[in-house]
């Protein structure tokens, strides 16, 4: 936990000015009962009416310079604490900003979201108890026993005795939630993840009549956290009740044996008052300690969970090189020769990419076995294969999306493992299966990778992904805002406005991958057209389901179960490759049972 506290050394004035505060409203209320002791006695008592007044007029003073020290107190603790969640908050989302897609497989996206609100606030919070009240309750305590032991040491020896039964107390109570609020938090990730699922895909569980399902397995989710919730503040509501048990007791206790000494003269009645205010005030100050080592608990579980992320580090990280002619051609002359090297390379080629044995494990299995394959600048390389064979994983190695786990893939002429990362993906533009748009305009989601672009540009770009149409027949055109995940188009316009944002980059690979799934075969065509013009002189791998989609493509690689079992032009496929022909003949018979 204490790891986290360099957040707040940007506070640090606050963070020593609140507890500061807090010792002046702790010395002020600790006067009240000597002052009104003084009424009782030398006022009520003796009939001295001046002497209460002005004692009243003291004790006025002494509650507004109090709360004075209070009020201050809490205001810088509150600017310590929000600033420290905040900082914190923005620290774990910059540095999960920085995970690779394997380090965000380990983690569930419910998981995060819980880490990045809940966890950080169960932190905010303990920090600003940790400056307001752990300073108060402590010196309340020592202060009142120090006060109880100037008025009498007899009767403070009962005091003493009570103070360690209630911390052993304390002690067995916060040790049996500290493992059911580690629990609570897993199950309110787990809350979060169907609660996610959920609303994401809200329509198709609606297009399904699958509502009743859904209500089942959220009340599932939701009636585990709430058990676990209640067994672990069944616990913490235990302190309330014990801590009260005691405080009453020890005051009877005191009432008892003070009752004799104010019967024997040894302590005036205002003392015994006094005392019994200080008793009060120490037991109810442990009532507090009792709550906040309850939150303590809690705190040490965000910040194990917070700390989980934080110190997990990204299994990708940036190379020190920024690929330009000069480094091109010196890292080409360290290159073994190999049946699969290309025969040159020039310092222009801005755009190759090569596959050098490549494999990949996901999960324990190889995804990707031994692939070898070159993509020259300008060419069209297409990537056919059944779902689940291995293309989606192929090309995301190109962009460092995951690493392989051998071989060297490389841009360029230079492995991709020794590339900056930003300057990597700004030369790679990728079009996922799932068309991600964000809240906002199609003009910032078209701009997402390039903001400064004119509008000239961004046409052109919408142009070539034959998005500009729909655009210009909405109400306020490229400004329309989206809703979440563009939820306001359907999935043929957002697959054409990914491919917009993607185009616009100009970059010297652009990936689309199975990007026209959701597009009919004209619109498709004509994408298809104007990348060969656009993008002439940029290097395109085209996943598609269709061949129809890619036997323009200048080469055709057909995988299976991890490995390039054919490659080729299409004529080429037809003529020799038997899983080629296979595909062909399969989608021909499908069309004309289609079309009759």
């Amino acid at each position: 936990m204490w790891t986290l506290k360099r957040f707040l050394t940007p506070y640090k004035s606050a963070a020593i000015l609140a507890p500061l505060l807090m010792v002046l409203e702790v010395a002020m209320d600790l006067l009240q009962p000597k002052l009104m002791s003084s009424i009782v006695d030398n006022g009520v008592l003796a009939g001295n009416l001046s002497h209460i007044v002005t004692t009243g007029l003291i004790m006025l003073l002494v509650a507004l310079i109090g709360w004075v020290g209070g009020a201050g107190c809490t205001l810088y603790s509150s600017k310590a604490a929000v600033g420290y969640g905040t900082d914190l908050r923005q620290e774990l989302f910059d540095h999960i900003q920085t995970f690779s897609f394997r380090n965000l497989d380990t983690f569930q996206e419910g998981s995060l979201i819980t880490r990045l609100t809940s966890d950080i606030t169960q932190m905010q919070t303990f920090v600003q108890m940790l400056l307001r009240m752990f300073i108060r309750s402590p010196m309340l305590i020592i202060g009142s026993i120090i006060m109880a032991f100037t008025i009498s040491v007899k009767l403070a020896l009962i005091l003493i005795a009570t103070v360690p039964v209630l911390f052993i107390i304390l002690f067995i109570l916060i040790k049996a939630s500290y493992p059911l609020f580690a629990s609570v938090q897993s199950k309110l990730d787990q809350v979060n993840a169907v609660l996610q699922e959920n609303l994401a895909g809200i329509r198709v569980v609606k297009a399904f009549a699958r509502a009743r399902l859904e209500k089942k397995r959220f009340k599932q989710s939701n009636e585990d956290y709430t058990s676990t919730a209640v067994k672990a503040w069944r616990i913490v509501t235990l302190n309330a009740p014990v801590l009260s048990l005691m405080l009453n007791a020890t005051i009877v206790a005191v009432l008892w044996f003070g009752g004799f000494q104010v019967v024997g003269g040894d302590i005036a009645a205002g003392d015994l008052i006094a005392f019994i205010n200080y008793v009060t005030v120490v037991l109810s100050s442990l009532t507090s300690i009792g709550m906040m080592m309850m939150s303590f608990s809690r705190a040490k579980v965000s910040a194990a969970r917070i700390n989980e992320v934080l110190h997990t580090q990204p299994d990708i990280q940036s190379g020190s090189g920024t690929d330009n002619s000069e480094n091109v051609q010196s890292h080409q002359t360290t290159l073994d020769p190999s049946p699969y090297h290309p025969s040159s390379l020039h310092s222009d080629a801005m755009g190759q990419v090569e596959f050098r044995d490549v494999y990949f494990r996901y999960d324990g299995e190889h995804t990707l076995t031994g692939i070898n394959l070159i993509a020259r600048p300008g060419e069209k390389v297409a990537l056919l294969g059944s779902t689940g064979s291995g293309k989606t994983s192929l090309v995301q190695l190109i962009p460092r999306l995951y690493d392989a786990s051998q071989g060297e893939v490389l841009v360029n002429g230079v492995d991709v493992r020794h590339w900056d990362l930003q300057n990597l993906r700004s030369r790679v533009s990728i079009v996922l299966q799932e068309s991600i748009l964000f809240s906002g305009t199609i003009r910032d989601n078209i701009c997402f990778g390039r903001p400064g672009a004119t509008d000239a540009e961004l046409r052109a770009a919408a142009q070539a992904a034959a998005a500009d149409d729909f655009i210009m027949k909405l109400k306020d055109g490229y400004d329309t805002e989206l809703g979440q995940r563009g939820v306001n188009l359907s999935g043929g316009q957002k697959q054409r406005i990914s491919i917009a944002r993607a185009l616009l980059m100009r970059p010297e690979v652009l990936i689309l991958d199975d990007s026209t799934s959701a597009v009919d075969l004209r619109t498709e065509a004509s994408i298809q057209k104007a990348l060969q013009s656009l993008m002439k002189d940029s290097t395109t791998f085209l996943i598609a389901q269709r061949i129809s989609s890619v036997r323009d493509a200048d080469c055709i690689y057909v995988i299976d179960e991890g490995q390039i079992v054919a490659s080729g032009t299409h004529d080429h496929l037809m003529a020799h490759s038997s899983h080629y022909q296979a595909i062909y003949y399969s989608q021909q018979r499908k069309e004309d049972v289609q079309f009759g």
